[in-house]
């Protein structure tokens, strides 16, 4: 099966919506209902990541330009893969080994840090490919409304980068609090699908799409 660069941008510019609203709702979860079990979300944010992988890894191959802002998603989708498979496959066994025995108390928590050290790191890379398109459509447009969101997003992808950066190098305790710094990555995210979908893909490619 072959899909279009057009087809291709299109369906990452979706992935990366649907992942920028998973994250809110998850995190309503944890706030008002923790007791609820957060499992099928997780489930579904791993095959998204695997997905968006893959497609971004697809249209970095067709691309002759912006490949710097299609490796970008491809990695960052490779790093939530890893965070989301350490929440679903670490976290109720250590927790549980943590209640009977507090010396595990350690290791949950650095468990915990290497997971939000995955998804910060996800984060930084969203933030830089929201850099990258949203130059490109103030390159490419004429248009006030375009030149608009692309500016928005290279400000809001600025301060992706920068936070995610921080907490990613000094961790959960850093002076940037992590939802700071994890909100900037999903307005990232939102703005970088708005980018892409904008952003011609004849530029990305000079072969026929």
């Amino acid at each position: 099966m072959e899909v279009s660069q057009n087809g291709t941008v299109k369906i990452i510019a979706a992935l990366l919506v649907v992942a920028a609203t998973l994250q809110p709702i998850y995190t309503a979860l944890y706030l008002f209902l923790p007791a609820a079990d957060r499992l099928i979300l997780w489930s579904v944010e791993a095959l998204l990541f695997v997905l968006l992988a893959a497609f971004a890894g697809s249209a970095l191959a067709m691309a002759k330009h912006y490949t710097l802002g299609f490796s970008a998603i491809a990695f960052s989708a490779v790093f939530n893969v890893i965070q989301v498979g350490v929440g679903l496959t670490q976290f109720g066994p250590i927790r549980t080994a943590a209640e009977m025995n507090s010396d595990f108390g350690n290791v949950e928590a650095s468990i915990l840090a290497f997971s939000f050290f995955g998804y910060n790191a996800a984060k930084t890379l969203l933030g830089l490919a929201t850099v990258v398109f949203g130059m490109a459509v103030i390159a490419e447009s004429s248009n006030q409304s375009k030149r608009l969101l692309g500016s928005v997003a290279v400000l809001v992808g600025v301060v992706a980068l920068g936070t995610n950066a921080y907490v990613m190098m000094f961790g959960l305790q850093a002076f940037i609090p992590p939802p700071v710094a994890g909100g900037a990555g999903v307005m990232a995210t939102l703005l970088l699908a708005l980018c892409l979908v904008s952003v011609s893909v004849s530029k990305i490619v000079d072969r026929k799409s």
